[in-house]
């Protein structure tokens, strides 16, 4: 059996009582990042053999998990926030599982893209969700035109370093659309800070951002 487990997107109290007892019991934690996930098991007592799958390597170490799969071995697949497949790896080891009829199933936990959903205050009856904002910067503004041109809510990843950048693109694209920055989810300085383009970049030019970041646009 192959599970698929989410992890805490900040605060280790999230985690679910459910993932704690399959992460004791798997014979092999496949991780995206080691030594992060190291950390967490070591908070909750948990010593279990550690592999690692990520981008640089997810192709070869899919073949290697199926072929321990199909040897019999209960396997946890996590990644270093949230739950894998979702703009991180581990949607083709569950492809492989798939075609292959290998048994899997879901432990579902935190959800920043729902977290923020919520925390805006902006519709949820529809959303979208656009994965990490491209970096350059036609793609950007072409994606953020694709947004102002949505009747539903948006919801997109962005780096705190390029978070200045995009409310620059924002301004003559949705100049009036409500938005939300929503940041350090679950964590000590947790914000969600709704507000227009200029506004919002107004503020942050004062007040560099940190931490994770999901930007939240709302519906016409």
């Amino acid at each position: 059996m192959l599970y698929i487990v989410a992890t805490p997107i900040g605060n280790l109290g999230d985690i679910t009582l459910r993932a704690l007892q399959v992460l004791k019991e798997v014979d092999l934690i496949a991780a995206e990042d080691t030594r992060h996930s190291g950390m967490l098991l070591k908070h909750f007592n948990i010593a279990k053999p550690l592999v690692s799958l990520h981008e640089h390597n997810e192709a070869m170490r899919t073949a290697q998990l199926v072929d321990r799969l199909t040897g019999g071995e209960t396997v946890a697949l996590i990644t270093d926030a949230g739950t894998p497949g979702i703009c991180d790896p581990g949607a083709r080891l569950i492809r492989a599982c798939i075609s292959r009829d290998l048994p899997f199933t879901i432990i579902p936990g935190p959800s920043s893209i729902l977290t923020a959903l919520i925390g805006s205050g902006f519709s949820t009856e529809q959303f979208f969700f656009g994965g990490f904002l491209p970096v350059k910067t036609g793609q950007r503004e072409r994606e953020l035109r694709a947004a102002a041109d949505r009747t539903v809510t948006s919801i997109y990843f962005e780096s705190p370093f390029r978070l200045i950048k995009t409310l620059k693109a924002c301004l003559p694209v949705l100049p009036d659309r409500p938005l939300c920055v929503a940041r350090e989810l679950t964590k000590k300085f947790e914000e969600f800070r709704p507000g227009n383009a200029s506004e919002l970049l107004t503020h942050y030019e004062a007040h560099p951002p940190k931490g994770e970041i999901v930007l939240v646009i709302g519906a016409l």
